[in-house]
């Protein structure tokens, strides 16, 4: 464990579930946004009500101004749209800025919608219909070589357990706990960034003494939501939420699609139910963006953007950071 500088970023608003990346000079934010609902909290997270989104950008992570650069995409403005804009992320593609957004559609069934800008600050403006055969939250994207490929899946009310092989089943759940647990999905991008250029695949996270899948029933390391990628001295880092164990834990692969060997624990629990998060280098420091619920006296709901300095060791190992769950942070 090592003790950090943490600081909020959104001091003014509930934010969360950041997605982050550098365009140009600046550091661009792109999180979910909650606000007070009046739903009811569930284990489906209909209590995550969330309608539009911002963008907000920095040149200096821990101490300069963060400027809110406003809406860039709401739910009115989604021709399919039903409700819920849960987490997003955003990718640069000759000169086009292209938002994965998840949202549920007039039936209640997840999907990801693309909605296209000529800056990273926006306003995006959404396609017609959600992306063929998708389905499920949590986007995130990583740009390698001249390739682009979409990470995605949550548990619960993320929808994934009703998925099976990319199709839906007709009775959903979880395996059983001896079982191997159910995997995120990774697909690669087609050429104009609006479809799936592949069927998606299973993302297998292998523990590193038996060299088989995770368990369904190991749910202090096993995949629940929120995925990440990025890569350090050549490895890929696969990244993503425990869930209803509220760690961010990581494993290593050589290549995008992995397989990848389970690592270790990032965060450990932070106040509130969820956890989730992004990582990424900006003018020589690597930084963990992640959010909590301390601003707002523990409300599950209302979640507060978060960012420290993360670390590796000598073996590329990252150093386990404490949450605020665990400490004093505030």
């Amino acid at each position: 464990m090592k003790d950090k500088e943490f600081r909020y970023l959104v001091p003014g608003d509930y934010m969360a579930d950041p997605s982050v990346h550098v365009f140009g000079d600046r550091l661009y934010i792109y999180p979910s946004h909650d606000w007070e609902s009046g739903v009811p909290e569930n284990d489906n997270g209909d209590h995550f009500n969330m309608k539009d989104y911002h963008v907000f950008s920095t040149d200096d992570v821990m101490h300069g101004e963060v400027k809110d650069h406003g809406v860039i995409l709401s739910v009115e403005k989604i021709p399919w749209a039903g409700r819920q804009l849960w987490d997003c992320d955003v990718a640069e593609k000759d000169g086009k800025y292209y938002l994965y957004f998840p949202l549920k559609d007039k039936n209640d069934i997840f999907r990801m919608g693309v909605a296209v800008a000529n800056s990273p600050e926006g306003p995006f403006i959404p396609m017609p219909d959600p992306v063929r055969g998708s389905y499920s939250i949590d986007y995130a994207i990583l740009k390698d070589g001249d390739d682009y490929y979409l990470y995605f899946g949550g548990l619960w009310g993320g929808q994934l357990q009703r998925y099976r092989d990319n199709k839906a089943i007709e009775n959903p759940h979880l395996e059983d706990d001896d079982a191997p647990a159910l995997p995120p999905r990774v697909a690669r991008l087609s050429e104009d960034m609006l479809q799936f250029a592949e069927e998606p695949r299973p993302v297998i996270i292998l523990d590193p003494v038996t060299g088989e899948p995770l368990k369904a029933g190991d749910n202090q390391r096993r995949f629940f939501e929120a995925s990440w990628m990025h890569k350090y001295n050549g490895k890929y880092y696969f990244s993503y939420s425990t869930g209803d164990t509220h760690r961010i834990c990581y494993a290593v692969g050589d290549n995008p699609y992995g397989p990848f060997t389970y690592k270790g624990c990032i965060l450990t629990p932070v106040v509130g139910w969820t956890t989730h998060h992004s990582i990424v280098e900006y003018k020589g420091k690597w930084y963990l963006f992640h959010h909590d619920c301390v601003p707002s006296h523990g409300k599950t709901w209302l979640r507060s953007l978060k960012v420290c300095e993360l670390e590796y060791d000598k073996e590329g190992n990252i150093i386990t950071i404490e949450g605020s769950a665990s400490s004093n942070q505030a």
